[in-house]
């Protein structure tokens, strides 16, 4: 059955880094636009950064400049490379994939996806 599995997530200080994965398997990521969200307990969720099937990757100003979202075909995966991370920063993270989808899909006010991870606990505390 095809799925997203997100990976990489855990307790980290603040200032530190974490590399979080997202894993395809039953289809192809490269066919994919790939979003990842975040969502805090008592919070609405949050775009962090989208790429398209074009290359073209946004992210949300939030994250600009300590996060960066890179694509790894022969894996089948998608990394999201965090630095410099925030107590702010603390969410559970998933990622979502919709088919075809481009950097204007990324920006509109709707997103589809086709699948969704279970997502990974990302906390930022001394």
């Amino acid at each position: 059955q095809a799925h997203l599995m997100e990976s990489g997530g855990g307790l980290v200080q603040p200032g530190g880094s974490l590399r979080l994965s997202c894993a395809a398997s039953g289809f192809t990521l490269a066919d994919y636009a790939i979003a990842w969200f975040r969502q805090a307990p008592g919070k609405e969720r949050e775009g962090v950064s989208c790429t398209g099937v074009d290359g073209i990757t946004l992210y949300a100003d939030s994250v600009k400049g300590r996060c960066t979202l890179s694509r790894d075909n022969v894996d089948n995966s998608v990394y999201l490379q965090m630095i410099s991370l925030k107590p702010e920063d603390t969410a559970n993270y998933y990622c979502t994939a919709a088919r075809g989808g481009t950097s204007s899909d990324c920006r509109g006010e709707k997103w589809v996806y086709d699948y969704r991870g279970q997502g990974t606990q990302v906390t930022v505390s001394s």
